[in-house]
């Protein structure tokens, strides 16, 4: 079961463990999943900051489009 968080440090922290990250951008907010070996952690953020935090992750980037 994916698992939320809702602390942006923490998940930029479990990033370097991370096999990639898929970014899903939906009409009001934008998805963060990161995949990692044992869980998917999602991070549902404002559009505005998405961009400043995906820089400042440690693993492959996806971007899905929707």
């Amino acid at each position: 079961m994916p698992s939320e968080i809702t602390d942006v440090d923490k998940f930029v922290a479990m990033s370097a463990k991370a096999k990639h990250c898929s970014v899903q951008r939906l009409k009001g907010t934008v998805k963060l999943k990161l995949r990692t070996p044992r869980q998917l952690y999602t991070l549902k953020i404002e559009p505005l900051r998405a961009d400043e935090i995906i820089k400042k992750l440690q693993c492959e980037i996806q971007e899905k489009e929707k």
